[in-house]
C-alpha cells in the first residue's frame, strides 16, 4: 500500500476529537486508509452503500451505542443524511461519560453539503 502523508494527521485527529470526516472523490483511497487505521484499534466498518449495513442502522442510536467502545467507520455516510443528528446525540452522551475522542470516522465524497448536514463540528481532511 502507498503510505499516505495524511495518515499521521488522521490518527492524531482521531485521538483528539470524537468525529473526523475524510472527504475526497471516489477511488482515491479513503476506505483503504480507514481500514488500515482500523487494524490498530477496536473498530467496526459499515459501508452505507450496502443494504445489509444500512439495515444495521435502522435504529442507529441503539446499534451505535452497542459499539461505543470502538471506532465506527461509516463509509459513504452521505447515503444516510438523517444519521448526523443521531451521531451528534451519541457524541454528546459519550462526552458526558468521558469518551471524548475516536468515536466516528466518516468517509464520503467531497461535498460541502456533507459538512453542513453534520451540524456537529468535526475535524475534516480532504484528499
Amino acid at each position: 500500500m502507498i503510505e499516505r502523508r495524511i495518515t499521521t494527521e488522521l490518527v492524531e485527529l482521531l485521538d483528539s476529537t470524537p468525529a473526523v470526516t475524510l472527504l475526497g472523490p471516489r477511488q482515491v483511497g479513503k476506505t483503504t486508509l480507514a481500514l488500515e487505521i482500523a487494524e490498530s484499534r477496536p473498530s467496526i466498518y459499515l459501508d452505507l452503500e450496502s443494504d445489509a449495513d444500512r439495515a444495521r442502522l435502522a435504529e442507529p442510536e441503539l446499534y451505535l451505542a452497542e459499539h461505543e467502545d470502538k471506532l465506527v467507520i461509516l463509509d459513504e455516510v452521505h447515503r444516510l443524511p438523517n444519521l448526523f443528528q443521531n451521531l451528534r446525540g451519541l457524541i454528546d452522551r459519550g462526552r458526558r461519560r468521558g469518551r471524548k475522542a475516536g468515536r466516528f470516522l466518516l468517509l464520503g465524497s467531497a461535498s460541502i453539503g456533507l459538512l453542513k448536514q453534520s451540524g456537529e463540528p468535526t475535524s475534516t481532511i480532504i484528499v
